[in-house]
């Protein structure tokens, strides 16, 4: 399964090498490159490259949004960038979404490389061209699908990551092998956090999720299932954005992926012992908080999750171990059973 990687991505060994080629193969008339505060300090110093702005940004979900945006498209502007000019985002998954989606509306749309810097912007946003910005308080609600020129993922990066950020992609790995590899979870499930091999799980963790994005580019069936986990972790997620303890985006995953599994169990989806096993393995690995947020709370932001129709709140939820049901409906009887 690991060469069912997407055309435009590069499992990189030598990143200068592999961004000057694709650099020249576009000839873009002005290079801008977007960081924050860490990959300027961390990652941008790896990189050769000469540019014409080097836009900087705050880190943070909490600056994924419309001002920040204005920020890069005033940047862009000022240089001069026509359609024919190149935003090469360096960063994690915050980067990745905004400055692609920031390229993909400057001028109806210019070409972009990402070169994502964190394990969950390179296993999870790397792939599926999903871009976009937070919005009132509600995540990713303003955006485009539109794949990059090129995406360039080199492991390297990783080992200035603190222990936190990379549990933090791997949820998404956990969730990749859940939904459709037996066969990959049984190595996360037998190994220990510090043993993982990232230069084989990442390639792996990719191609686990091309798959499914190719058989369905939007959304509009099996590709929901990318969604187990987030329709209660997106809840959680935006709950504590604005709280003194923000959880990471893959925290809140891993806590979703708790939960929804308990409702799969409670709708006669999923068995209580493939269940226990997963459930037992999420929180050997992450800290998560003791309590749920109220459920009115959750409840609103349920409310607004982009799968939902006329009929209610619809649900990705595990049938067993390598297989995952999409579109189910949950009764709200039994969400506030499991939330509350």
């Amino acid at each position: 399964m690991s060469n069912n990687l997407p055309s435009y991505l590069d499992i990189s060994k030598d990143i200068n090498s592999n961004l000057s080629d694709a650099i020249e193969t576009m000839h873009p008339d002005k290079i801008a490159i977007l960081v924050d505060e860490n990959t300027k300090k961390y990652c941008l110093p790896h990189l050769h490259l000469s540019v014409d702005a080097q836009i900087e940004i705050q880190s943070g979900e909490q600056h994924k949004t419309l001002d920040t945006c204005s920020h890069i498209w005033k940047q862009l502007t000022a240089i001069g960038c026509t359609r024919k000019s190149l935003l090469i985002n360096l960063g994690g998954g915050v980067i990745g979404d905004m400055g692609g989606f920031a390229a993909s509306t400057y001028k109806r749309g210019m070409p972009f490389i990402n070169i994502p810097t964190t394990l969950l912007s390179q296993v999870d946003a790397s792939v599926g061209g999903k871009l976009g910005i937070d919005f009132e308080g509600f995540k990713n609600h303003i955006g485009v699908f539109q794949d990059p020129v090129r995406v360039i993922v080199n492991s390297e990066f990783l080992a200035s990551l603190p222990e936190r950020e990379l549990k933090s992609g791997f949820a998404e790995i956990i969730k990749h092998a859940l939904i459709r590899s037996e066969e990959q979870w049984e190595y996360l499930n037998g190994h220990s956090f510090e043993e993982m091999d990232w230069n084989e799980i990442i390639p792996k963790s990719i191609a686990i999720k091309n798959e499914v994005v190719e058989a369905d580019p939007r959304e509009g069936g099996i590709r929901k299932i990318l969604n187990y986990g987030h329709t209660v972790g997106h809840a959680l997620e935006s709950h504590f954005l604005d709280s003194n303890t923000p959880l990471l985006h893959g925290e809140a995953i891993a806590w979703g992926m708790i939960l929804e599994n308990d409702i799969a169990v409670e709708a006669d989806i999923l068995e209580k012992r493939a269940r226990d096993e997963i459930n037992s393995f999420i929180r050997s690995n992450y800290e998560l908080p003791h309590n749920l947020p109220n459920y009115e709370s959750l409840n609103d932001h349920l409310l607004q999750d982009k799968k939902n129709d006329a009929l209610g709140i619809r649900f990705s939820l595990l049938k067993k171990i390598g297989a995952c049901a999409h579109d189910v409906l949950v009764e709200e009887a039994l969400l506030k059973k499991i939330l509350k």
